[in-house]
């Protein structure tokens, strides 16, 4: 029998790798539109007399709830239950205060009782100043108002 030979472990330098991998994560983030989390398949209510969103920068602390027609909750597109709802702004509430903006963005054709389910959901957490997203007219795209 021969006599096994012992080889060397391998290594290598793992530095150019780390750095391909964070140029490949920056990439991603700036290519990654973050801010175009709104779905396109909830057509709000219309308002003509709601109070106009002032131009103001927004606050990044703001959570966006999208409430579909048949009463679906969604955060950046990703369904939630109530109670799943009620955790993510309880964490919000922890992190940042009660002072943390919830906007509604709820389907005209929605019911009032999914409405008043997701509201019920955000206010179990201590937060009892939400805004509605509408739109000022009927031709508008995109331009949604608070109320």
């Amino acid at each position: 029998m021969r006599a096994a030979k012992e080889e060397a472990p391998m290594s290598g330098n793992l530095t150019a790798m780390i750095d391909v991998v964070f140029q490949l994560i920056i990439f991603f983030v700036v290519t990654t539109n973050m801010q175009n989390t709104v779905d396109q398949r909830i057509k709000l209510a219309i308002a003509p007399h709601g109070q106009s969103i002032s131009d103001k920068p927004k606050d990044p602390r703001e959570i966006k709830i999208d409430l579909d027609e048949k009463g679906n909750i969604y955060i950046a597109k990703s369904s939630l239950t109530p109670s799943i709802l009620t955790s993510i702004v309880r964490k919000a509430v922890s992190e940042y205060g009660v002072d943390v903006p919830i906007v509604i963005r709820a389907d005209g054709n929605a019911q009032h009782s999914a409405v008043q389910t997701t509201m019920n959901a955000v206010t179990a957490s201590g937060i009892y100043k939400i805004k509605f997203a509408v739109l000022k007219e009927s031709g508008s795209k995109g331009k949604e108002k608070g109320k």
